[in-house]
């Protein structure tokens, strides 16, 4: 587990905070532990056992957290299962397998036939919206409908705000602060919480280096399953334009919406996710 944190005792507190939060979860939850190939995978359950199948997958650098803000309205109407992706900061394995490949294709699967599903609706974000899109090209008959958030592989991968951020870095606590509401677009006094764990998360934590994969205009030709993908005007780490622009060219019957004010963590979302994942 340390191979993806800058030190043991770092990773022990990112570990306990996460607890600590799940130990807090708002709606009644369930804690599942599913071995795969690439290791053992965190799944948290909530919601009626009978009621429709929701997989949510977070983004680089978070865990299932992510969701603390929608898991009760969502649970209401679905069982939920948020996914700790493996490699991240959550409770899964660290293992990265190569992301030009079907490895997470082959992860899923596992994870779905250890929860017990045949195909769910799925809500994604960021890296998160990357694998769920390999998986829906790969494995379109277990995938209902998909609702992506500023996902990954569409439109470019940007790197102009690295320097930005690294030069906010020479400036201490307070820089690494700015540092991650640049990278997360949150920068109001409500998103406190929030940018408080991206800063223990990033600094404690090694994120991925290799690029996502771009799905070419064929693969994403061939999703046929209903599609809803919202970017923020203001992503500094994906051409938000590119995506909306493949995605409306390539999925005719996607629905795309395109946030003016926005950045790359898109937060409180809930209600126009749960009309979609409903329609």
């Amino acid at each position: 587990m340390s191979a993806i944190y800058k030190s043991t005792a770092g990773g022990e507190e990112i570990r306990r905070r996460y607890r600590e939060s799940l130990d807090a979860w708002p709606v009644p939850s369930e804690e599942m532990r599913i071995p795969t190939r690439e290791g053992e995978t965190f799944v948290l359950a909530s919601g009626p056992r009978d009621a429709p199948p929701l997989l949510l997958l977070h983004g680089s650098g978070a865990n299932t957290t992510m969701w603390w803000d929608d898991v009760a309205i969502w649970s209401r109407h679905f069982r939920t299962y948020a996914v700790d992706i493996i490699g991240e900061p959550g409770l899964s394995a660290p293992s990265r397998p190569p992301l030009a490949s079907d490895a997470y294709a082959r992860w899923l699967d596992e994870v779905l036939d250890g929860i017990g599903i045949a195909n769910a609706a799925v809500v994604a974000a960021s890296l998160g919206g990357w694998v769920a899109l390999d998986y829906a090209i790969r494995r379109p008959e277990r995938v209902a409908r998909l609702a992506l958030l500023c996902p990954g592989g569409v439109g470019r991968q940007k790197t102009g705000w690295l320097a930005k951020a690294l030069f906010l870095r020479l400036f201490g606590k307070e820089g690494i602060r700015r540092s991650a509401g640049v990278v997360t677009g949150l920068d109001t006094p409500r998103d406190g919480p929030v940018l408080d764990q991206v800063v223990l998360t990033f600094t404690q934590f090694k994120p991925r280096t290799e690029r996502l994969p771009v799905f070419s205009d064929d693969a994403l030709r061939g999703l046929a399953v209903p599609v809803q993908v919202t970017v923020g005007a203001r992503d500094v780490l994906f051409d938000s334009a590119g995506t909306a622009r493949r995605i409306r060219q390539c999925v005719p019957h996607a629905t795309v919406h395109v946030l003016p004010e926005a950045g790359h963590a898109l937060l409180g979302r809930t209600d126009s996710l749960l009309e979609f994942l409903r329609s």
